[in-house]
């Protein structure tokens, strides 16, 4: 890579770190310059994933506030998770590539949907099972998660919607709260998937070096913005991002 093409990669790792700190959907600016400066795109998708690992690990520790009292939960949503990007990285180096983007446009719509939608779902739920509603989101949300790790080990881009999405409804907890928990999950799925990658697959190593330096620092940038936008304003971003990863995709 030139100069050039060094800086913006390092830029779109900045870029998302901060957004996956505060929604997720980084793979979708990481991803297409990767594709630009002239990488294959599984290289492109295996070196992008493990660069953003140690920015996922920045944008969790932003949020460690958010996270106290949650020891319970992470355990259980993320051992889903964990064997969730076990499952999807495999899935990448075995299946074609258009076999799960077929599906991610409505994957991804379908996250917003819970994403707005979430106030009223998780108002009606809780009236419906009461006291015995579930703490940590009960066996549909635990394999809802692990779904969502196959998902996000073959490729990624708006995991963190998916999450929040899912989580907003199953859980009776503030929305900072659940980005807590989304970016630990997150983390965890990008880590064992980029482990896997390292033995097994392509990596650009100077690609990976220089979007997890951006990763980290725009982690760091993203828990500061993110924990301080209110539920609605923090909704609102969700679907925004949401909506320009569906036309991305779509149009890609």
């Amino acid at each position: 890579m030139t100069w050039l093409e060094q800086l913006a990669v390092l830029a779109a790792g900045i870029g998302a770190g901060g957004i996956n700190a505060v929604v997720g959907s980084g793979t979708l600016i990481t991803f297409p310059v990767l594709l630009a400066v002239g990488y294959p795109p599984v290289t492109a998708n295996v070196s992008n994933t493990i660069g953003l690992v140690p920015g996922s690990l920045s944008g969790a520790i932003g949020y460690r506030r958010e996270l106290r009292g949650q020891r319970s939960r992470l355990i259980r949503l993320g051992t889903a998770s964990v064997l969730g990007g076990i499952t999807g990285a495999i899935l990448l180096l075995t299946l074609p590539e258009g076999a799960f983007k077929a599906i991610v446009p409505a994957l991804i719509i379908a996250a917003l949907v819970l994403v707005v939608a979430q106030p009223t779902l998780a108002r009606r739920l809780k009236e419906r099972q009461g006291e015995a509603r579930p703490a940590h989101g009960g066996p549909i949300l635990i394999a809802a998660v692990y779904a969502t790790g196959i998902y996000g080990g073959y490729f990624g881009a708006a995991q963190g919607v998916l999450l929040l999405g899912l989580m907003g409804v199953f859980l009776h907890e503030d929305m900072q709260r659940i980005n807590g928990v989304k970016n630990v999950l997150a983390m965890l799925v990008n880590g064992v998937s980029a482990i896997i990658f390292m033995f097994v697959a392509d990596v650009a190593w100077q690609v990976v070096a220089l979007i997890a330096v951006g990763s980290i620092i725009g982690g760091q940038l993203g828990a500061t913005v993110g924990r301080k936008l209110s539920p609605t304003v923090l909704r609102g971003v969700i679907v925004v991002v949401g909506l320009v990863a569906v036309v991305h995709l779509l149009t890609s």
